[in-house]
């Protein structure tokens, strides 16, 4: 199981970065413009992965600052919101590579953002939600960019597998 997770955290590392070199182009007012995803813009719907990730590696590490709204604009800008995301993206793959066998079989509590409640749940499965969550919005975030008349960026795990960062996973 750590190689799969190894694998979804340089995976996910890997998308951010492509995502983010095609994001770039993109100027100041078509970032942030309303196309219709569930976050609005493509600032938006960036800002909420970030906003998640943060959440989510504060439950699982009990470490770090989070959120207490998964919708926050936490950069307007970019740059800034690109330089969080690369060293969350760091701590993300550091952290994953760290953990033990017996890490991932174990257990955790957390307190929901959305009604306040207590839940205790396996590590790999919330693991496997977490990975997946990100490739949902980013492919919001895809469509954000086809929606501005960008083109499309290719995304696939298989493609991953396929570069030199994700050959060890092939």
């Amino acid at each position: 199981m750590k190689q799969h997770f190894m694998m979804f955290a340089a995976y996910n590392q890997w998308a951010n970065g492509r995502l983010y070199d095609a994001a770039a182009d993109l100027g100041e007012e078509e970032i942030g413009r309303d196309v219709g995803a569930v976050f609005g813009s493509m600032l938006g719907t960036l800002n909420h992965l970030l906003a998640v990730d943060r959440v989510w590696m504060k439950r699982f590490t009990g470490e770090g600052d989070a959120p207490s709204n998964t919708a926050a604009i936490l950069y307007r800008a970019l740059s800034g919101l690109r330089q969080a995301r690369e060293a969350e993206d760091k701590r993300i793959v550091d952290w994953v590579g760290g953990m033990s066998d017996k890490a991932l079989a174990g257990r955790f509590s957390y307190m929901t953002l959305t009604d306040m409640r207590t839940v205790s749940q396996r590590v790999a499965p919330a693991l496997s939600h977490f990975f997946n969550h990100q490739t949902h919005h980013r492919g919001q975030a895809h469509m954000c960019l086809t929606v501005l008349g960008r083109p499309s960026v290719p995304l696939d795990l298989v493609l991953f597998q396929r570069s030199e960062e994700g050959r060890a996973y092939a």
